[in-house]
């Protein structure tokens, strides 16, 4: 088990080092610099030069791409070019922000997907099953954005129940997570409904009703353990793109996330704060995926049998 784990880790490190560099040539082939942020209009050559040789801008790229990444070795982001202080301390205050979102999304998703994608696949031909699979379709196909704005003017502004503006307290995180949940959860029913209409067809199913086994307990306890492995996957790999799928979410709320730095980032060409906040993301998705492989790998007895010493 621990070559396993060892395996999907050292796996991680090129995953990460490609990513960086994918971002880094992107940023890098983008037309224009800070310079222009940073100085304004009004500004002589030579002063644009001298802070170009002072940021590291006019280095080649392979150069600045190697020092980037001895530093995030040193835990050294850089700076940010507006406001001068270290990238980890700007993002270091929304991060936490943007995981309480993502756990409270991944919880409410779960626990209203997984009991609708089972009644479903349990009577599949049934006005609900075919009802939650229509609304699972058009919560695939819904715009973050759009279902963002019509909950603020149904809730905030009809109703006026719930904030318009995400922040961290209860009521100030349920449009925020309904928005950001919406088409994972349409995603995670439609993988439970499918995962368990193929194991209701199974012949150990079949042989558990004859035996006089209750249908509590062949859904739960049968098919539910064994149809529970792709559902394990989806959610676990959602979590990791919710970091990434929360920046429109926070841009639509005012939620005080990592999102909402990313943008102003982009907006300011503030570089070292982008590529800290998209670094940051793209290590998340992959150690929720390193997460998701081992624990695959502890409820899947044919995964752990391969890393098994025989004796």
């Amino acid at each position: 088990m621990y070559k396993y784990i060892l395996k999907r880790l050292l796996a991680l490190i090129p995953v990460i080092l490609g990513v960086i560099f994918i971002i880094y040539l992107i940023l890098d082939m983008t037309p224009g610099d800070a310079v222009n942020t940073i100085l304004g209009t009004n500004y002589t050559p030579e002063a644009a030069e001298a802070l170009r040789e002072q940021l590291g801008l006019n280095r080649p790229f392979l150069v600045k791409l190697f020092s980037y990444i001895f530093g995030i070795i040193r835990g050294d982001f850089g700076n940010s070019y507006i406001t001068n202080t270290p990238v980890l301390e700007k993002i270091g205050a929304a991060f936490p922000n943007t995981v309480i979102l993502v756990i409270v999304s991944m919880v409410f998703c779960t626990l209203v997907s997984m009991p609708i994608g089972i009644r479903s696949a349990v009577k599949p031909n049934s006005f609900f099953s075919n009802l939650t699979s229509a609304f699972a379709m058009v919560g695939i196909a819904l715009p973050t954005f759009w279902l963002g704005l019509l909950l603020i003017l149904l809730f905030s502004v009809k109703l006026n129940i719930l904030p318009s503006v995400g922040d961290i307290t209860p009521k100030g995180l349920i449009l925020p997570a309904i928005t950001l949940s919406a088409s994972f959860m349409a995603g995670t029913m439609r993988t439970v409904r499918s995962s368990m209409l193929e194991q209701l067809s199974q012949d150990y199913v079949r042989t558990a009703k004859a035996k006089g086994v209750t249908p509590h307990d062949v859904i739960h306890k049968h098919a539910l353990s064994n149809a529970i492995l792709p559902v394990i996957t989806v959610v676990g790999l959602n979590i990791g793109t919710q970091m990434g799928g929360s920046v429109l979410t926070e841009t639509v709320f005012g939620y005080p996330g990592m999102g909402r730095v990313l943008i102003l980032a982009i907006n300011q060409r503030d570089t070292p704060v982008i590529l800290g906040c998209l670094v940051l993301m793209a290590l998340c998705i992959g150690i929720c995926n390193l997460a998701v492989d081992i624990l695959f790998a502890l409820v899947d007895p044919r995964i752990k049998s391969q890393y098994t010493k025989t004796k």
